[in-house]
Order: C-alpha cells, then structure tokens, then sequence
C-alpha cells in the first residue's frame, strides 16, 4: 500500500502527517508492507525542507521530519500511489481537477479516510503560532493511529 498526503506547499500539514504516518507505521505490524510520502499542490517550496515550526514540532513528539523536501504533486502521483489523501477541501478540489480519468475515487479527506472526522479538515498552521502546530500534530497523529488501525485489519 502507498499513500501520499497532499496539503497546499508541502512544508507544514503533509510533512507533519508523513511523519506521524512513518512512525506509526514503523511501530506496528504494518512495518515495511506501507510507503508514505507528501506533496504540495503548489510547487513554489519545491526542494525546501518543511517549516522550521513543523520540524520543531515534529521533533517533540519524537518525529525527525527534517530530512523531507517539498515536492509539487504530479499527475504521475495518481497512479504511483494507492491513496491520495489531502488536508482540506480547497487541496482535496485541486487534487480532483489533476486527476486523471478512473482515479478520482483514490482521493480523499486526510481525516475521512482515517475514519476520524467524515468532514474534517488540517488547518494550515503557516500563519499560525507554536498552538497552531500542536493542534495540527494533534490531528495528523490521531490520523496516523487511525489508518493504522485500518490498515491493520484489512
């Protein structure tokens, strides 16, 4: 199984969720059998690391994100990935409009796909302070446990 988060630039909500993902994936017995990845539906980090916010945050919760770098979302994406998973509806639109013919239906809410919130939505921390990060962690990590309890059943 291959999942991609998708957030806007791929420096805070995706790599943040990537992170939570890897880890929780590593820990349990889906370890080695589920590849996690992140993109950005804009390309303009394109090669950067995340948000030093997100790292920092990432960090206390005993998460190394820093080594990640921002990538913009390709079209090639739909059909490298099993599921595309995005932070928010405005990110969950873009997505859909790339989408190429019969891959629409392998898009879908972060959140949704989980099973934790069927409308929720990652807020973008970006202009946001420390809080702002923590209640993203928050949710991508209570996103992470939730998928690999999904997952683990299947």
């Amino acid at each position: 199984m291959k999942l991609l988060v998708v957030c806007l630039g791929n420096i805070c909500r995706s790599p943040m969720a990537e992170g939570a993902l890897r880890a929780r994936i590593a820990a349990s017995t889906l370890a080695g059998r589920v590849q996690v990845d992140s993109a950005g539906t804009g390309g303009w980090h394109a090669g950067e690391p995340p948000d030093r916010r997100a790292i920092a945050c990432a960090r206390g919760h005993g998460v190394d994100i820093g080594e990640q770098r921002a990538r913009q979302l390709s079209v090639g994406d739909f059909h490298a990935f099993d599921w595309i998973l995005c932070a928010d509806r405005a990110n969950l639109r873009d997505v859909l409009r790339l989408a190429p013919p019969g891959r629409r239906d392998r898009v879908d809410l972060l959140l949704a796909w989980a099973g934790i919130e069927t409308d929720g939505e990652v807020p973008d921390p970006y202009t946001g302070g420390p809080d702002d990060f923590q209640q993203v962690w928050r949710l991508v990590d209570s996103a992470a446990q939730a998928v690999v309890t999904r997952l683990g059943v299947r």
